[in-house]
């Protein structure tokens, strides 16, 4: 039961927003009492920090199986924003990173903590595939790239009220980070990955 409130509160919290979201909204959806919730979840805060979790260990699951299908390093990066596309295509129009921030910092510090150091990891080996493949330059510094772009993604989703606008920058975002690091043959990959996009 624990597990099936996390799912059906995540799954409203990234539709209609942190804040919005009741425990009777919970409890009605689920056909439950508010008392049963109460039994797992002493709190609201409590429920979210633990739907956050489990939304972050799903979104890297995710990245881990596009990680694994072995893209070229740019066509990679493409299918991790479409998947986080998809993730949040029912989303309220108020970015769910931005609420989470708003309303709750504690807890958003506490996930960016954790997305900081997994982004790190993936952002590096990113960049070290990318220079294995020709399709990004062998003169980075790894260090430096992968702080600039998880600054910029960050920055992007926690001061971003619309999460559609905050998609829309992120694919200039991508755009902008992938040109600094690119061969000429990594231009042309970046050039055929913006023509699939539809946003």
């Amino acid at each position: 039961m624990k597990e099936k409130i996390i799912s059906k509160a995540s799954e409203l919290f990234l539709k209609l927003g942190f804040k919005s979201v009741t425990m009777d909204d919970i409890a009605g959806e689920m056909c439950i009492s508010k008392k049963t919730i109460y039994k797992y979840f002493c709190n609201k805060e409590v429920l979210i920090e633990e739907s956050t979790s489990t939304v972050h260990q799903q979104v890297h699951e995710v990245i881990d199986t596009i990680v694994a299908k072995n893209y070229n390093a740019i066509h990679e990066n493409f299918e991790i924003r479409e998947m986080f596309r998809d993730m949040f295509k029912n989303a309220t129009d108020t970015s769910p990173l931005y609420q989470l921030k708003k309303h709750y910092p504690e807890i958003y510090q506490n996930i960016m903590t954790h997305e900081i150091d997994q982004c790190n990891h993936y952002f590096r080996d990113n960049i070290l595939k990318g220079i294995s493949e020709g399709l990004y330059r062998p003169d980075l510094n790894i260090d430096l790239y992968v702080k600039f772009y998880y600054t910029l993604i960050f920055h992007i989703n926690a001061t971003t009220v619309s999460e559609r606008e905050a998609q829309k920058i992120e694919l200039e975002a991508l755009e902008y980070h992938t040109r600094a690091m690119a061969t000429e043959k990594g231009i042309l990959e970046l050039e055929k990955q913006l023509k699939k996009i539809t946003i």
